[in-house]
């Protein structure tokens, strides 16, 4: 089989490309910035330098190829206030990414689009494949954004084209250079027990479970059809505990009243308007209270179950970003260690 991955250089597609490389297909890499290439030291992978805006560099990279990996997405929206680029790259670049396959005839595309596309249940339930988004899209438009683009799938699909989508919920794991999710990971190792907690919770799986799973759809994927990705749903006194033991630091004391959400949330915004950087942006504060948890059971049965459990890739996340030099020993690490 020879595929192209969109978003090579990412947290998700280089997993991906090394899996498609070590299972003996051959892979072509979609890459933006040339220094990342470095993820791919030592493979044999094709390489090719464009975006999702330039049609004709897409459909070059699709020709010759059996199957697409559509990965490349602007996942780290709260860094920014960037909303132009995140429509473009998220909405637009599918567009232009699906014209391009469909013109070079590829046979399928696997479409990596986000477990927040789905509605979230009242409670602690669990909602699956069939709860439509119910979130406020001016709120969060990084999933509004990825609801559009699995629209524009759609249409697609109707149009005869074999798509098959997947919705991976927050994903960890080693080499996440980007800190999008591990920076839950680096959070903790500096704050250690005052990292504050919510009484809501989360859903999260392993990168490589999710690489894994992108190859399965290839085979037993059905049109049309999308997958929830989920390993396990925790709760946040769960969630940072287990980061805590990864990190090997004190778990968090203090739990945060579901009053000062909304109070921390417009702080965060006054931070934000200020030019300030923060490791969550407003909403994802919001959403502290609720228990945004997802029923995996389609993907399990139809792709395969998770291979590695949630403590055992926190700690290889930590130990790669402590290889790498992410981890942090400033003087606010030291004196609560001290305390």
């Amino acid at each position: 089989m020879k595929a192209l991955v969109t978003g090579a250089t990412g947290f998700v597609g280089s997993h991906l490309t090394r899996l498609l490389i070590e299972s003996g297909h051959c892979a072509r890499a979609l890459y933006r910035s040339e220094k990342k290439l470095a993820v791919f030291a030592g493979l044999d992978v094709e390489t090719i330098a464009g975006d999702l805006d330039d049609i004709a560099i897409l459909e070059e990279a699709c020709a010759g190829c059996d199957v697409v990996f559509h990965v490349a997405a602007k996942a780290d929206y709260w860094k920014d206030d960037d909303r132009d680029s995140l429509w473009r790259i998220n909405v637009e670049g599918t567009r232009n990414l699906l014209t391009a396959a469909q013109s070079a005839g590829v046979r399928r595309v696997i479409f990596t689009s986000s477990a927040s596309t789905i509605g979230i249940r009242p409670g602690t339930e669990k909602a699956d494949e069939s709860d439509a988004f119910n979130l406020s899209p001016e709120r969060f438009l990084y999933a509004w954004s990825k609801v559009n683009a699995e629209a524009i799938a759609a249409e697609f699909v109707a149009e005869g084209m074999d798509i098959v989508t997947l919705n991976p919920t927050v994903i960890i794991g080693p080499g996440d250079l980007n800190a999008i999710s591990g920076s839950f990971i680096l959070e903790t190792a500096r704050l250690q027990w005052l990292t504050p907690i919510s009484s809501g919770g989360l859903a999260v799986i392993d990168v490589r479970d999710v690489a894994r799973a992108h190859l399965a759809a290839v085979e037993r994927g059905r049109r049309g059809e999308r997958y929830i990705l989920n390993c396990a749903n925790l709760s946040y006194r769960e969630w940072f505990g287990m980061i805590a033991a990864a990190c090997g630091v004190t778990p968090p004391v203090f739990a945060m009243s579901d009053l000062l959400l909304e109070p921390t949330a417009r702080f965060i915004e006054l931070l934000r308007a200020l030019g300030l950087q923060t490791p969550m942006d407003a909403d994802q504060t919001r959403l502290g209270s609720a228990h945004v948890y997802f029923d995996g059971g389609k993907a399990r049965r139809v792709l395969g179950a998770p291979q590695v459990d949630i403590p055992s890739s926190l700690r290889d996340t930590y130990d790669w970003y402590e290889r790498n030099g992410y981890i942090k020993r400033d003087w606010l690490t030291r004196l609560i260690g001290l305390l």
